[in-house]
């Protein structure tokens, strides 16, 4: 008799457990419709980026050794153009790429939160000291200095979220890529940042 008294309490311990973690389970699926109704209904679109200047301070490339240094100033400009969603920007790195292969070190901009239409704007420098360099993209990158204009990619890998009122989304994945047209009067025939400047304001392509 006492051990089926034991094995009944434990059943009531179990289906006490099973209850809780059903209102749980219910509670949080409650709260993801809600979410995702909210989202839905609202829309928000992706933050916009422009890159507003790209000055190149350095650009040395050993060929016996396969190295590349880099220093780039560039202006990255991001408007918000949603009229009722806020944008919290809790990472943002930025960073520099020739034909996919990064060239910089990553900078962290700080994190910010930028209201219904408000526009921010950061000048980071990105440095990339004696970075490994493939051959094959050492004679494409001195082949298009000989030609007088290079094209580079400015990156940003982020994390975003979005506030609606008082109530603010979970993480989401931001990746922009903004070209950087620099171009130079003539061909100088070597990589060097002598004599190269930015083109044009170029609007960035955006994922989140």
């Amino acid at each position: 008799m006492g051990k089926d008294c034991g094995n009944h309490g434990d059943d009531h311990f179990r289906n006490g457990c099973r209850r809780v973690l059903a209102v749980f389970l219910f509670l949080a699926f409650i709260v993801g419709i809600i979410s995702l109704i909210v989202y839905l209904v609202l829309r928000p679109t992706h933050p916009r980026f422009y890159l507003q200047d790209a000055s190149l301070r350095q650009l040395d490339l050993s060929n016996a050794s396969s190295l590349l240094s880099t220093s780039i100033q560039v202006t990255v400009a991001s408007r918000n153009p949603n009229d009722r969603v806020g944008v919290y920007y809790d990472r943002l790195d930025v960073y520099a790429s020739y034909k996919y292969q990064q060239i910089t070190v990553a900078a962290s901009l700080p994190p910010v939160y930028q209201g219904h239409g408000d526009v921010d704007v950061w000048s980071p420098v990105l440095d990339g000291p004696n970075v490994p360099f493939a051959p094959y993209l050492a004679s494409a990158i001195s082949q298009d200095c000989q030609a007088g204009y290079l094209i580079l990619q400015v990156k940003i890998d982020g994390r975003v979220r979005w506030k609606v009122g008082s109530w603010i989304s979970g993480h989401y994945h931001l990746f922009v890529t903004c070209p950087a047209f620099l171009v130079t009067s003539g061909g100088n025939g070597a990589p060097g940042a002598s004599g190269f400047k930015f083109q044009t304001t170029t609007y960035c392509h955006v994922e989140v």
